[in-house]
């Protein structure tokens, strides 16, 4: 079928990218045609219109406006599309015949480099997955701060791993795909080709990229998954940037063992980076503890609370940064004031390795350069514990001359257009200014002269895109105008005429206005060349800047809300002082959070909490968790005094929720998370449980509860520190048989009718849950509160009576579970606890609960 030039130039390039959108530039708008219009135009809910093409051929179109194509990329990119932008490489008006295009570009989740598309306050990472049996290598980079890390590891700590880089794109082999999603992950996969990730292909791209004969200095020997990972990543931004240049630092390899692993349940119960109902970062303990002055500081902060560390020293030497801020409140605000106005270096310094950079972004640069020499002065009067981050803090004079000298510090319009590069800097560019202006000047005053050559007073000198410079007069004017003037164009009322004088500073004009676009674009490019030969310099002090950043940020945190400096050590003890929860805190009047105690070690490893509903149980539980974590950040904590044994994990079950999707329940959930926390945990773990067999009938999830704390207190692989919240106030009698539980509850006073929670935990248990008080405090309507009461009174009475039948005992005398004496009990002392599977002791309960409930 016959189709017009454009269709065929169009198809070609559509060929070339399957896989992408191809957004095609036609005059002031990017096009899309065929299936790429139809899925424009319903993601982006734009109108789907259509146009002939060829001969019968009525082809779909959906159309962006060319000036802000960026907020309809960015909204493409977050659905985890591709978009191959297509641009005009010829000057329409000039072209004899087609314009040229061909795609410069192709954006995806993992390489958006403008501004406009990025969160400033988070990495965006490009990861790449390479597996070969059950082992995994994975690579990451951010293009747009220039961090590139790969790891390799066993393939089960896979999800983990992806979990605490949070990519926003996942490269992996076409027949892998499903290994990278999991049912919550929050990144797009992007399929490639499996030679990507032949090792000596990634070999070859790896050295070609960094121009070296090895990567012996990267620490990559053996581990093939790694490189290959690695090489993947190179070789697409070959693909997706189209020769521009990318910003990325030498290659660091790492262990995954050098961090606390934290799982997306963890990250989210938890509320890490969101936190409240409706996701809200300023409820999120990001929020609570970012004093930050930096953009490039806050990344770090967001990326550090992610990834808490193993190592001891590494940890020691964050903390004793924080502390030397601590100490010293007058280096704090000199350090604040001159972190205020630095900009993101980072990513600045991104765009202009990649030739992007705008005027504006140089002149900032220049002045976060500008802010190293007093911040370097700063850090070095803390003492010889900051010593290694005052080596780090490089100045670059060099580059701040350059800028300085080279850019105008009013710089308007764009490159090209003879208001970017400073006076003095280039002469050619000077010269041409003057030729422009002189003739500028001969024009302005040419309006005045032939007044008075032609004695009209109207006439005037004007400029038109299409026509020039022109000079126009009335038509009732016009006859008698000397011979040298000649007609270009003629109007209702008025003629315009040139003259030959005009015609000629006209073409100065032009001209100088031509070579003026050329000479700044070369002037400017050089600029931005010699600065980025300084990229690996002025990288490594944006990232020292980001650290100071952290450090002074966090010393604030701690003299704003009360922290303190943890004691953190290879030992098995977690003692807390007046623990806080760093957030609720914070949403409460000034003195009104009550801090509380923890103490776990090997002899008092679990504590039974029981309690009240909404008497702070969780809230307890959780501060716990966070401020482990915060002090394994390096963070000072919320609490009057902390000692921390390393933690290799904390795991959370927290809250009533199902998976429809996979068609799995609220309660199946809550087993299967359960389940992963008994699998993986250690010894060195901390485990979070809130509320285990809530999800099923009161007496099997009493005994699940029951099994899972014995499993965790008796299984030899475990022993983990455990904090278990709780409404079964029967599992409180497991303290007198297994030595290492302790019983806890939040205590609460009754003042008639009134319940006051003191939100203060204490030893023992409780025996009550005052449901029917919370719900009142919820707006409960008043009758269902009073037959509420009428049925737990009823449900109580009911209790006690059979209770007595059954045992003899006064409603008062505390109950075992089992008589010690009975079958029962001798069944039970039988079992192989240690050793049996989940599965096996459920069955076991049931059928004990069986014998129990069978008539004597």
């Amino acid at each position: 079928m016959p189709v017009t030039p454009i269709r065929r130039q169009y198809l070609k390039i559509k060929d070339a990218y399957r896989d992408s959108i191809v957004l095609f530039r036609m005059g002031d708008f990017y096009e899309t045609f065929d299936d790429d219009a139809q899925l424009v135009a319903r993601e982006l809910e734009i109108t789907l219109t259509s146009r002939n093409l060829g001969k019968n051929l009525r082809v779909p179109m959906a159309g962006v406006p060319a000036h802000s194509v960026d907020s309809y990329l960015a909204r493409l990119v977050k659905k985890g599309h591709q978009v191959a932008v297509c641009e005009q490489l010829s000057d329409p008006a000039t072209s004899k015949g087609l314009v040229d295009r061909d795609v410069v570009r192709v954006v995806t989740p993992g390489t958006v480099f403008e501004d406009s598309l990025l969160d400033q306050r988070s990495n965006n990472y490009l990861a790449a997955v390479a597996v070969d049996g059950e082992h995994a290598g994975l690579a990451y980079a951010d293009i747009t701060t220039g961090e590139f890390a790969a790891t390799q590891f066993p393939l089960e700590q896979l999800p983990l791993e992806l979990g605490r880089v949070g990519p926003a794109e996942v490269l992996v082999a076409g027949d892998s795909a499903d290994i990278v999603n999991t049912g919550d992950s929050a990144w797009t996969a992007t399929p490639l080709e499996d030679a990507a990730f032949e090792h000596r292909r990634a070999e070859s791209a790896l050295l070609t990229w960094f121009g070296i004969h090895t990567l012996e200095s990267f620490g990559c020997e053996g581990l093939p998954l790694a490189v290959a990972a690695a090489g993947a990543i190179v070789g697409y931004l070959d693909r997706t940037r189209k020769g521009t240049r990318v910003q990325l630092n030498n290659l660091a390899v790492y262990s995954a063992q050098q961090y606390m692993a934290l799982d997306s349940r963890t990250r989210r119960n938890l509320e890490l980076f969101e936190g409240g109902r409706g996701e809200q970062r300023e409820l999120s303990v990001l929020a609570a503890i970012d004093r930050t002055r930096t953009v490039m500081g806050s990344r770090l902060l967001r990326r550090w609370l992610g990834q808490p560390l193993l190592d001891l020293a590494a940890l020691q030497q964050r903390l004793d940064a924080v502390d030397c801020f601590f100490g010293d409140g007058l280096t704090r605000g000199a350090v604040a004031s001159a972190l205020a106005g630095v900009p993101d270096m980072e990513r600045i310094m991104g765009r202009v390795v990649a030739g992007s950079a705008s005027p504006r972004e140089l002149l900032a640069l220049k002045v976060g350069l500008e802010a190293l020499p007093e911040l370097k002065d700063q850090v070095s009067g803390l003492g010889t514990a900051m010593h290694w981050l005052h080596r780090e803090l490089v100045p670059a004079p060099e580059a701040v001359a350059l800028i300085e000298a080279a850019i105008d510090p009013e710089p308007s319009g764009g490159v090209g257009e003879g208001n970017v590069i400073r006076r003095g800097f280039s002469e050619t560019i000077d010269e041409l200014k003057d030729a422009s202006v002189d003739a500028r000047r001969y024009i302005a005053g040419l309006e005045l002269k032939e007044r008075e050559r032609t004695g009209i007073r109207s006439l005037k000198v004007g400029y038109n895109q299409v026509f020039g410079y022109y000079i126009e007069v009335s038509k009732s004017q016009a006859d008698g105008l000397p011979d040298d003037y000649i007609r270009r164009q003629t109007l209702t009322n008025a003629e315009r005429y040139i003259v030959p004088e005009l015609k000629e500073y006209e073409s100065r004009v032009l001209n100088a206005r031509e070579q003026m676009a050329s000479e700044e674009e070369a002037v400017y490019r050089r600029v931005c060349s010699q600065i980025a030969e300084s990229a690996a310099l002025i990288g490594r002090s944006g990232a020292a800047v980001a650290q100071v950043d952290v450090f002074c940020g966090q010393a604030q945190a701690a003299v704003d809300n009360g922290y303190v400096r943890p004691t953190v050590d290879e030992g098995t003890v977690i003692r807390i002082r007046d623990g806080r929860h760093p957030v609720v805190e914070r949403v409460l009047n000034y003195g009104e959070y009550v801090p509380n105690d923890v103490e776990l070690s090997r002899e008092a490893r679990v504590v039974v909490l029981t309690g009240p509903n909404m008497a702070g149980k969780s809230t307890y539980i959780r501060q716990v968790a966070l401020i482990t974590l915060l002090a394994q950040v390096g963070s000072f904590v919320p609490a009057a005094e902390a000692r921390i044994g390393l933690v290799d994990r904390i795991f959370t079950r927290v809250g009533l929720q199902d998976d429809l999707a996979t068609g799995q329940s609220t309660f199946m959930v809550e087993m299967v998370e359960t389940a992963a926390i008994l699998n993986q945990a250690t010894p060195r773990s901390l485990v979070i449980l809130d509320e285990i067999g809530r999800g099923t009938s009161t007496y099997d999830g009493l005994s699940i509860a029951r099994s899972v704390i014995e499993h965790l207190h008796n299984d030899p692989r475990l022993g983990c520190k455990t904090l278990f919240a709780t409404h079964y106030h029967e599992l409180t009698q497991l303290a007198a048989s297994l030595p290492g539980v302790r019983n806890f509850s939040v205590a609460v006073t009754e003042e008639g009718n009134e319940v006051v929670f003191l939100h203060r935990i204490v030893p023992g248990g409780a025996d009550k849950s005052y449901g029917v008080h919370v719900a009142r405090l919820a707006g409960l309507p008043q009758g269902v509160i009073n037959r509420a009461w009428e049925v737990l009174t009823d449900l109580e009475s009911h209790s006690d009576r059979g209770n007595r039948r059954q045992t003899g005992a006064s409603p008062s005398q505390q109950l075992a579970l089992f008589d010690t004496g009975s079958d029962l009990a001798d069944a039970l002392r039988a079992l192989d606890v240690p050793n049996m599977t989940p599965l096996e002791a459920l069955n076991k309960l049931y059928e004990l609960q069986e014998q129990a409930n069978s008539p004597p």
